[in-house]
């Protein structure tokens, strides 16, 4: 259903991609007749609600009690759709949507979408830096930063929306129809906001409902996550590119992805197939970013960018020299020939499984902890125990991890050790090291315990690290 020419606008929850509907609202009175703000049940005004209240805007706060008719409803990602709160939107509204909807059913033409539980904003980066590279104009949009509704209103001719959407946006989602949708993977995430497994990961797979063989899905098909629900992303109609990039050992055959629409690695290189066109890229060995979820990231972007029509020249240049992103398996310094890595944006089990793919040939050390989770561990810490010489459980969760590695240590052969919290933990680890070794911070945890998120704990341990290297130099001096 379109929207309306003139239309009254509720918006549920007061942060950030709702207030900047309003904004958006108050900039087009042409467009929208009155908008009203519910903050939500313990919402209270703040500085800039108070702006936007006194240039206009409607402000109830401290209750999910909705009153009055309204045509559309706009509500924040926080609220679930099996909330009260957004029942009572869609009770009051003729129309209930997330923001990244609403932005599409203002601006629908040249939508890229991006999802999975892990690696979105890393491949939704480099789908944007490619189409840079290759000429195009685009911008990345989402959870990667500005709300698409942000973005609308200076957006270029034939400019490429490149969005970052999480389950919680996908799922209020009715008829966005991306050209190009990107599913990276799925692992359990975000139980509270969908009650269960299914329905996340097919709020994931909802991002494919308007697709057609005209549009392009990609898809990784080695992920077992994503293999699950196949029955939901094979259908009739639907033009699927399949992503995979297994390396051999041994005897084994590589098994190429069949189609006419595939994207993987061969004898060392990049190749995307599109209409049964090949396309040779650049070698895994110059990419900067590293590891086995790395390629699968450029390679699910390069994908994306050549479906558009970007240039090949230019999506190879962007392919070699994009940066590792802040908190992504980042380097971070080296001290007395140990190196440090930055991953705190690894807050799940998956997350960590595929940082460690970046270092097959090197000696780990992993900082593992933080906020407890809950998550299961004992698969985890098998993987953990097949990939590292060290283990340093540090914050709430370390009994808890500290457990688990011991019984999956059944050879011994790994040193767990713990610590209070983070500093404490790359002290430890120091202890624990050797020229040639990687410390890496991969946490598989929230930060809660120490930080207000991962991007905190993050400087925390590049800035000590940095404060480490200092004071070993001056010892050198």
């Amino acid at each position: 259903m379109p929207l309306a020419d003139v239309f009254s606008l509720l918006v549920l929850g007061q942060g950030k991609s709702g207030l900047d509907v309003a904004r958006w609202a108050l900039a087009h009175p042409e467009r929208v007749s009155a908008v009203t703000v519910y903050g939500g049940g313990t919402s209270e005004p703040n500085d800039a609600t108070r702006a936007l209240e006194a240039a206009g805007v409607s402000f109830v706060y401290g209750t999910e009690q909705v009153e009055g008719a309204y045509d559309v409803c706009v509500t924040c990602p926080g609220i679930s759709e099996f909330s009260g709160f957004f029942k009572a939107g869609h009770e009051h509204a003729a129309q209930i949507m997330g923001e990244p909807e609403f932005a599409y059913r203002l601006s629908p033409d040249n939508w890229i979408a991006i999802t999975g539980t892990n690696g979105k904003t890393t491949t939704t980066s480099l789908t944007d830096y490619l189409l840079k590279a290759a000429g195009e104009a685009s911008v990345a949009v989402g959870n990667i930063g500005e709300p698409p509704v942000n973005e609308i209103d200076g957006r270029a001719h034939n400019e490429w929306f490149v969005a970052e959407l999480s389950s919680y946006q996908i799922a209020t989602t009715t008829e966005l129809h991306p050209r190009v949708a990107v599913l990276l993977n799925i692992t359990p995430d975000h139980l509270g906001w969908h009650k269960s497994h299914k329905n996340y990961a097919l709020a994931k797979v909802k991002l494919f409902d308007n697709m057609d063989d005209d549009d392009l899905v990609v898809v990784d098909v080695e992920d077992a996550g994503i293999h699950e629900f196949d029955e939901y992303i094979y259908t009739p109609g639907r033009r699927i590119c399949k992503v995979a990039f297994d390396e051999p050992e041994g005897e084994d055959a590589f098994d190429e992805p069949e189609g006419e629409d595939a994207a993987f690695v061969r004898d060392g290189k990049m190749i995307v197939r599109l209409k049964g066109v090949e396309t040779p890229l650049i070698a895994t060995s110059e990419l900067k970013i590293s590891g086995h979820h790395n390629v699968i990231n450029a390679l699910c972007a390069a994908t994306a960018a050549l479906a558009v029509g970007a240039d090949v020249d230019g999506v190879c240049r962007g392919l070699a020299s994009f940066q590792p992103l802040e908190h992504r398996v980042e380097p971070c310094g080296e001290i007395d020939g140990v190196r440090y890595v930055n991953d705190s944006k690894a807050t799940n089990t998956d997350a960590v499984e595929k940082a460690l793919t970046a270092f097959p040939d090197d000696d780990v050390i992993l900082l593992l902890g933080g906020h407890d989770k809950g998550t299961p561990l004992t698969d985890f810490a098998r993987v953990v125990m097949d990939n590292v010489r060290s283990v340093v459980c540090f914050g709430d969760a370390r009994e808890r991890f500290t457990a688990a590695m011991d019984e999956a240590d059944v050879d011994g052969d790994v040193d767990i050790a713990q610590a209070d919290d983070l500093r404490d933990a790359v002290d430890v680890a120091r202890s624990l090291s050797s020229r040639g070794d990687v410390i890496l911070l991969s946490p598989a945890c929230s930060s809660f315990d120490e930080f207000s998120g991962y991007e905190e704990r993050g400087r925390v341990f590049k800035d000590y690290v940095a404060q480490l290297a200092a004071t070993a130099k001056s010892q050198m001096e």
